[in-house]
Parts: structure tokens; C-alpha cells; sequence
């Protein structure tokens, strides 16, 4: 079934659906996205993916194009018009095409940003079978611009490691800077020691994932210790368990980093229980 997308204000065909060749998103990397998760036709923390998406755009002096409230009425309406029971809507807004190329920014005042929305139908998304026999991942050099708590369309280098750990055998990568981990290709990363979940405290170095800000009060409130802070490979290898969280994949246990396994090669006991634990309650919240 061909999609229905939204641009600009408008309910399109896919096919119908154009963007200015001067569009700064696309010379110049200049915009953020999200992505909300969709299950049984519901919407998956919105309001912190619409709170996060104000903050990138206030980061990069962006002036925002549509309010929460329409925001929320798009994404329903595009689930509605395509019939998504389990998928995800991706949500990009640029700075807009000014009609030429420039590094300087458009004066906001004339050049109106871009909005794009898109879903994609992904059934089985919550039951997906890697869940319950993880995932391998490969370490590389973490070499993306300092400002990655900005959720922005610079996403380069982290398909690039995503093409390193196909290469390689694995199913995605973690990035190192200074001899730590700081977070996945496109996710946030998790050792477990006992029952403590280890993971990089907030900065501008990491995404503030808004699946790892649920699963951490979900986990704290299952009377687990959360510890934030930095650790290493090496630290990672010798963990009783690794897990990533991600809008798309959840809670997704680790089995094996830069093929050293962990726990015999399965998932445990924490990542599983606490992926269960945020469908559970992530589904009575959806909206």
C-alpha cells in the first residue's frame, strides 16, 4: 500500500512528496528528527520525543514550525490514514530552503523550516525474535561532533558503523572516545553487575534517550541500583550482562562485544525483565 506522508501542512502520496533541492537538510545536514514508536495503533512517549525535539531545535536556533498540539494530531492522523497497529513515524524539521546554497543561516523571518513526517510498518516490532537471542556488537573510534545530545540529521558516521559490524559479522557497533564507551550507533548502552545497571551519565557526549530515561525510573522502581558513569570495553566484556535502549528496538539484550561473549552467550535475567517491563507500561501510557 503506497503511503500517505506529511509535508509542509500537507497529506501526500510518498510519491507526490518533494523537497526543495536547497533544502538545508540536504546541503547542509541542518536539521533533527525523531522517532516515535507506534504499538497497537498508539503512540510510545510522545511528549518526550515532542520535548526533546524543542530542545534541538532552541540548540540550533531553529524556530519550530508546528505546536505540540498539531504535532500530536499529525502523528495520530498519519497512523490513522496508514494503518499502523506496530511501526514507527519518523518526524525530520530542517532550517528550511532559502533558494540558494550558503553556509550562513537563512534569515528565519523569510524562510520558513521544513517538516516532514513518514511512517513505517513494522509488525512484530515488539516481539522482535533478536530480543530473545541478542545481538552482537563491535567496538569503533567515536569520531562524530561533540553536540550528540542534539538529536540532529548528521547520521554519517554511525551507518557507517553500522556497515563496520556487518563487515565484521556483529549487528551493530558501540563507539569509544577516550577510552570509553559512549553510547551505540544509533542507541544508548548498558553493562549489568549483580543487579546493578551501569550506564554514561547525561552529557553532551550521548543522546538523552528518552527509552533509556523510562527504563532507568522503571528500573529504579523495580529496586534496581543504577550507577551513570563511564566504562570501559575491557569492563563491558567482563559484565554479567549488556543490553541498548532505542525507540525502535526497546530494551535489546548484548551477547557478545568484539567477540568475547557475555553470560554464556544468551541474554540474562535484567534486560529481558525490563524490556518486558517497559511494553508493559509504556503500552498503558501510549496515547
Amino acid at each position: 500500500m503506497m503511503r500517505t506522508v506529511y509535508v509542509n501542512g500537507e497529506y501526500l502520496p510518498e510519491t507526490e512528496a518533494k523537497v526543495s533541492i536547497f533544502d538545508r537538510g540536504f546541503l547542509m545536514a541542518d536539521g533533527v528528527y525523531e522517532v516515535t514508536s507506534v504499538l497497537d495503533g498508539k503512540l510510545i512517549d510522545f511528549e518526550g520525543h515532542a520535548l526533546r525535539l524543542q530542545r534541538s531545535l532552541d540548540e540550533l536556533d531553529m524556530r519550530n514550525p508546528i505546536s505540540s498540539e498539531d504535532l500530536l494530531e499529525v502523528h495520530r492522523e498519519l497512523v490513522r490514514l496508514n494503518g499502523i497497529d506496530e511501526g514507527m513515524i519518523y518526524l525530520q524539521i530542517t532550517r528550511g530552503a532559502p533558494g540558494d546554497r550558503d553556509f550562513v543561516f537563512p534569515d528565519p523571518e523569510t524562510t520558513d523550516p521544513t517538516i516532514v513526517l513518514f511512517t513505517q510498518n513494522k509488525p512484530g516490532l515488539a516481539d522482535n525474535p533478536a530480543a530473545k537471542q541478542g545481538i552482537k556488537v563491535i567496538s569503533i573510534e567515536d569520531i562524530r561532533w561533540g553536540r550528540r545530545d542534539i538529536k540532529t540529521v548528521q547520521l554519517l558516521y554511525p551507518s557507517m558503523g553500522k556497515m563496520m559490524a556487518k563487515k565484521a559479522g556483529a549487528d551493530d557497533a558501540w563507539m569509544v572516545e577516550d577510552g570509553v564507551v559512549t553510547e551505540g550507533t544509533s542507541n544508548n548502552a548498558y553493562i549489568v553487575k549483580g543487579n546493578r545497571i551501569i550506564t554514561r551519565s547525561l552529557s553532551q557526549s550521548i543522546l538523552h534517550g528518552i527509552t533509556r530515561a523510562a527504563v532507568l525510573r522503571f528500573a529504579r522502581e523495580a529496586q534496581m541500583e543504577v550507577e551513570e558513569r563511564d566504562f570501559t570495553i575491557a569492563e563491558a566484556q567482563e559484565a554479567d550482562e549488556a543490553f541498548v535502549t532505542s525507540a525502535s528496538t526497546f530494551v535489546m539484550p548484548v551477547v557478545e562485544i568484539d567477540g568475547v561473549a557475555l553470560g554464556g552467550g544468551v541474554p540474562g535475567r535484567v534486560a529481558p525483565r525490563l524490556r518486558e517491563i517497559y511494553l508493559d507500561e509504556s503500552r498503558k501510557a501510549a496515547i
